[in-house]
């Protein structure tokens, strides 16, 4: 009987190829078990099997064998199975991403947002932003949140503080950053479908407001009384579409 399609991985375990699990629960079961013994044998710590929502029949055998899930997509199931008890299991993804722009124009009129579905009754004011979809920078993110629920082009200008918080989605955390940018565009769109109230609101006020939570406040504090980090690209370093760099203005070689 042959092993299961697998390709080894750097840290001493077995990635079994997904698009070529038997389809038949039985079958694969048998070559499950005679696959796991070859690796035993072979010295492998873990083995990793992806299976695809269409193969979900084989996921009670897989875990009948000593399998764990370790996470899950929409179409698909990650599962693990240490072959020795100390092996490494590195963890799934554990932070959400969200993105915040503090867009201020030469008015010193902050563009702000109240959302339609908030924790509260009473409105409250924040800044146009958004989570990060997958793949995409941070700088991207911002631009295109702004856009989407204001219609408000932007330039970014720089990355000027974060918050880290545990505890969030799902047991997850959140680092949400927040980014000052300059306006090109003065004219409002609201997304009707997520924002209940869009307006240019003269900073001044912001500060002073009962609608507005401490931690905005601080945040627009720190994007007018800081340069940040801006964007730099470090050449030789790899690919611009995976990589992103934030540096301090003026000090790139």
């Amino acid at each position: 009987m042959d092993v299961l399609e697998h390709a080894p991985d750097m840290f001493g375990g077995i990635i079994v190829e997904s698009d070529k699990l038997p389809a038949d629960a039985d079958a694969f079961g048998k070559r499950l078990q005679h696959s796991l013994g070859a690796w035993r044998a072979d010295g492998r710590r873990l083995v990793w099997i992806d299976v695809p929502i269409q193969l979900a029949e084989l996921l009670p055998v897989a875990t009948k064998a000593g399998f764990v899930f370790h996470h899950a997509n929409e179409g698909d199931v990650m599962l693990v199975c240490r072959l020795v008890e100390d092996a490494f299991v590195p963890m799934h993804a554990t932070h959400y991403i969200g993105v915040g722009g503090v867009v201020i124009n030469d008015r010193r009129e902050l563009l702000v947002v109240c959302e339609k579905h908030r924790r509260s009754a009473a409105p409250y004011y924040k800044l146009p932003g958004g989570a990060l979809q997958p793949g995409e920078h941070l700088v991207d993110a911002v631009l295109r949140e702004v856009l989407e629920e204001t219609g408000v082009q932007a330039r970014f200008e720089s990355l000027v503080c974060f918050r880290h918080w545990h505890g969030y989605r799902y047991g997850k955390s959140d680092i949400y950053f927040v980014c000052r940018l300059s306006p090109l565009s003065q004219d409002l769109t609201m997304q009707a479908e997520e924002i209940e109230e869009l307006l240019w609101m003269p900073v001044d006020d912001y500060f002073a407001s009962d609608l507005v939570s401490v931690f905005n406040k601080r945040i627009v504090q720190a994007a007018l009384g800081s340069q940040g980090v801006a964007p730099e690209w470090i050449d030789g370093y790899g690919d611009p579409a995976r990589y992103e760099f934030f540096m301090p203005p003026g000090e790139g070689a």
